[in-house]
């Protein structure tokens, strides 16, 4: 198994619920290690680069307004096949479709209202953390 850090977004549903805590020590009880974390306010520009892959969608200003809504919780989240084993503990995109018992499923409401990101491969993950956090902000202990 290999030593991986990935990024998590507690989206603005899940700061403004109050459940960023609950959520967080889901990933602490699988014993992953955060090696990162802060609370930012999105930007359009951000939000463009992060979300590339839907930017020029009709529903994007949606996704992008509910993202500027409420600051987010960034996280560099470590630990032994942290990317998938995340992804499995949120459950689906859809939190509809999420099984109870996966974060989505617990919290979430939608496709959108769905209390995470997460990146879904070490490339995604690398970039993305880059594109979050300066050098310096993540620590390894």
């Amino acid at each position: 198994m290999a030593q991986e850090t990935t990024l998590i977004l507690l989206k603005p549903d899940c700061v403004a619920r109050g459940i960023n805590g609950e959520v967080l020590k889901r990933f602490e009880d699988e014993g992953f290690r955060i090696r990162g974390c802060k609370m930012i306010q999105l930007t359009d520009a951000l939000l463009k680069e992060h979300y590339a892959h839907i930017a020029d969608r009709p529903f994007f200003p949606t996704v992008a307004e509910f993202m500027k809504s409420k600051p987010v919780i960034a996280i560099a989240l470590g630990g032994e096949n942290v990317i998938a084993h995340v992804r499995d503990l949120l459950g689906p995109t859809d939190s509809q479709a999420a099984p109870k018992g996966t974060i989505r499923g617990d919290f979430g409401t939608d496709k959108m209202t769905n209390v995470v990101h997460a990146s879904d491969s070490t490339e995604a993950a690398a970039i993305e953390i880059e594109r979050f956090f300066h050098h310096g902000e993540i620590f390894s202990y």
